[in-house]
């Protein structure tokens, strides 16, 4: 199950680096290609060459040295990887990755890459417990950062207890059976786009036009195609969101923006899912400064924004494509028409008014029509699990 699986081993300075060069060699007879990364401090350990020796690869460690001229090194390596493994994880690199700091080539890498980031942490058994330490694991973790526990055990400090690297056999079963379930989840090698969040349309440069979503079921529907091993795309209107791991993100603030950026994921897409809440009309006329108040009424004229989701139901050609539809009464009568004059596949309706569904909600009641004429009723449940039932 690894032949050809792309693996970055970021190295960070600790007495265990000798185990990661254990972990290369096994993961390298095992048919992975890696590529190891390490910071300045591993090299006081171990030299780039053994792991040069061990992978049949460049060994990275020095931000400005790029190797290839056509390609920035840590975007491209950031880019390349099916997984990256930090392995020893210091509680130095833990903690400037759980505060967004990039200030050595490992730490810039991992602030780019979209590929899961799994950290073996190896330390002191007093470090590991301490409050700073055990803070910004638990922030990583809420980020969606995986951890293989340390072992515990006699340490290189002299002390007994919880700090030892885990094992590199026990480190590459656990990649093994990572890409053993990757390969059996029902969207591998499909993308998913997925529109959520309002749009704004300016008005000046202080207002402007927009809606009540809050992206959350946008959100919930990507997340629940990246966990069936989809590569997710997510354009998100502006929200107030944390932005999901695993994915690519596209953030996007009115109608065109969503529109250029929805035609542009749209060629090579398996399933789109048009969840977002689009304005259907912008102001005609953006003012440069801002209105001032008036004595009496004041008109703003408005104009239609273009109808993405009819756009991409036009121009479809493989594409499953999936649209929504908020409605306050007959939201099943108005989905089926929806669904036939814009050539969709699927649609979801949900009627706003319900006291369970409707924006902001964490919860929602929907009902899934096809154009082949059946339907699904989801009750009052999180918007997490009908999202994991949809898709």
């Amino acid at each position: 199950m690894l032949v050809n699986k792309k693996i970055l081993l970021c190295v960070t300075g600790g007495i265990a680096v000798y185990k990661a060069v254990a972990l290369v060699s096994k993961l390298s007879q095992a048919g992975a290609d890696v590529k190891v990364m390490m910071t300045e401090s591993a090299q006081q350990f171990v030299t780039p060459l053994t792991f040069q020796a061990m992978s049949r690869n460049d060994v990275f460690y020095d931000t400005f040295d790029e190797k290839d001229s056509r390609v920035i090194a840590h975007i491209d390596l950031a880019d390349w990887a099916d997984l990256v493994v930090v392995a020893p994880a210091t509680a130095n690199v833990i903690g400037k990755l759980a505060n967004g700091i990039a200030d050595n080539m490992v730490t810039t890498t991992l602030l780019a890459t979209t590929a899961k980031v799994w950290i073996a942490p190896a330390m002191n058994v007093h470090m590991y417990e301490n409050k700073a330490v055990i803070r910004n694991i638990n922030t990583l973790h809420a980020d969606g950062y995986q951890f293989i526990e340390p072992s515990e055990g006699f340490l290189a400090c002299g002390y007994v207890g919880k700090g030892r690297l885990e094992e590199p056999e026990k480190i590459v079963e656990l990649i093994r059976e990572h890409f053993t379930t990757q390969k059996n989840l029902p969207l591998v090698g499909k993308k998913v786009v997925i529109t959520a969040g309002p749009t704004r349309e300016r008005i000046d440069p202080v207002r402007y036009v927009s809606n009540f979503s809050s992206g959350k079921m946008g959100y919930a529907m990507a997340e629940a195609a990246a966990a069936l091993g989809a590569e997710t795309v997510l354009i998100s209107g502006p929200v107030g969101l944390d932005k999901p791991t695993g994915m690519t993100v596209i953030d996007v603030e009115s109608a065109a923006d969503m529109l250029e950026a929805v035609q542009a994921q749209f060629a090579d897409a398996h399933i789109v899912v048009k969840s977002a809440a689009v304005a259907d009309y912008r102001p005609k006329h953006i003012h440069p400064e801002k209105m001032k108040k008036q004595v009496g009424d004041s008109v703003i004229e408005l104009e239609r924004t273009t109808d993405i989701l009819k756009t991409m139901g036009d121009g479809k050609t493989r594409q499953i494509l999936v649209g929504f539809a908020a409605e306050t009464n007959n939201a099943v009568e108005y989905g089926k028409d929806k669904l036939a004059r814009k050539n969709l596949d699927y649609i979801i309706v949900n009627d706003v008014t319900d006291p369970d569904a409707g924006f902001g909600k964490d919860t929602n009641v929907v009902t899934l029509l096809s154009k082949r004429g059946t339907h699904q009723h989801f009750e009052a449940m999180a918007k997490k699990r009908i999202s994991e039932g949809i898709i």
